[in-house]
């Protein structure tokens, strides 16, 4: 019987014990480490793009820019949601047939992608052009320019913001469950629909997803202290048969 005046009873509300029976469970565990695995193959897929689409930009022919424009306007003007989709139900009918996992990782990498095509783009103009011009004196070719002394001066910038798209990959990876990936949301919900407990079964996901975020925000700061740590300019060997013996970055 409900009490007078339409009030709640507040013991029955909340179950701590049910909470920590689904925070211990092993299908919530499963879950997260699903999610976790979605997201960081998700960002190695974007990581690689966004490196391709960086150099590109960078690329002196005019029809590689373009197609790497194309390929910017197109990814960050859909949502990631539509793209999720269409990996799922629209490429099967041109003959290509992925299974959810894999659909969930390309399509969200591929939309990473775009997003980090610009963060590695900032990160390699911000290394001076005065360190280029002095490598082509030395007679270094544009590529051994870009592998030995733009890009590992571009990685130490690049690794705050790309901390930050990780832990937003994270959360955004909650939307396969659109097309039925067993990650934490998916089993969070499917969990709350059999019993109704929806306060204990979504407490347990976002404590998850927090945890998660939690131990990559600690990585991502050591990482970051120790890089820090390194001298900015360092004597590094080159490979053999290069044009020099050694190069100042």
């Amino acid at each position: 019987m409900e009490p007078a005046g339409g009030e709640f009873r507040v013991l029955t509300l909340f179950k701590p014990d049910l909470l920590l029976q689904y925070l211990l469970s092993a299908d919530f565990a499963l879950a997260a480490l699903n999610t976790l695995w979605i997201s960081l193959a998700a960002l190695a897929v974007g990581v690689v793009v966004g490196l391709v689409l960086a150099v590109g930009q960078e690329a002196p022919p005019r029809i590689v820019r373009r197609l790497v424009l194309a390929y910017l306007w197109l990814f960050r003007g859909t949502p990631v949601l539509l793209q999720l989709v269409f990996a799922f139900n629209v490429l099967p009918a041109f003959g290509i047939v992925l299974p959810g996992y894999a659909c969930a990782v390309l399509a969200l990498g591929l939309n990473e992608g775009a997003y980090m095509a610009e963060i590695m783009r900032s990160g390699i103009r911000a290394v001076g052009r005065g360190q280029r011009v002095a490598a082509r004196a030395l007679g270094m070719e544009e590529a051994q320019i870009m592998r030995w002394i733009v890009l590992p001066q571009a990685l130490r910038i690049i690794i705050p913001p790309v901390g930050n798209q990780f832990i937003g990959m994270l959360k955004l990876s909650a939307l396969v469950s659109v097309i039925g990936v067993q990650e934490l949301l998916l089993t969070a919900d499917q969990t709350a629909s059999a019993n109704f407990r929806y306060l204990e079964t979504l407490t347990a996901a976002g404590l998850y997803y927090l945890a998660l975020t939690t131990v990559f925000m600690t990585v991502q700061s050591l990482l970051e202290k120790h890089l820090a740590r390194r001298p900015g300019r360092k004597t590094a060997a080159l490979p053999m048969g290069e044009p020099m013996g050694q190069v100042v970055r």
